[in-house]
């Protein structure tokens, strides 16, 4: 029965940390559900161990504790496979602001370029002049 409540208080802490890092914006969306999850894991096969008993025959696994390993390790190759599609969607996106960035430069230069020197404009009137009422 200790393991029992041990395992819960571990899921509950986690749950209560992942909730907190949620409420001050330090993880997101998504990320927090993945660790949600594995919070209700761990307080589910936690509190209630017998469930593996359960679950072992319908996958086929003759040693019923092997069945949360197994589980285990399936999400975290998931979890892999998620957090490498999502650093891929970002460098892409890092890659056309880059891009993006140069051909402003190259614009601004361009621009620079064909523009006429402070020195070398003429003297042209003060467009505000004529509007004050005071002058």
């Amino acid at each position: 029965m200790t393991y029992q409540l041990t395992s819960l208080a571990i899921g509950l802490v986690l749950a209560a940390a992942i909730m907190l890092l949620v409420r001050r914006a330090h993880l997101h969306g998504p990320h927090a559900l993945w660790w949600l999850g594995l919070a209700a894991a761990i307080i589910l096969l936690g509190t209630w161990p017998r469930l593996t008993d359960l679950i072992a025959p319908y996958l086929g696994v003759s040693y019923p504790p092997i069945v949360a390993v197994i589980l285990g390790f399936a999400l975290v190759l998931v979890k892999m496979m998620s957090m490498d599609l999502e650093r891929s969607r970002q460098e892409q996106g890092l890659r056309r602001l880059a891009q993006r960035l140069a051909l402003l430069e190259a614009r601004i230069e361009s621009i620079s370029a064909s523009a006429p020197e402070a020195g070398d404009l003429p003297d042209q009137p003060d467009p505000r002049k004529g509007q004050d009422p005071r002058e």
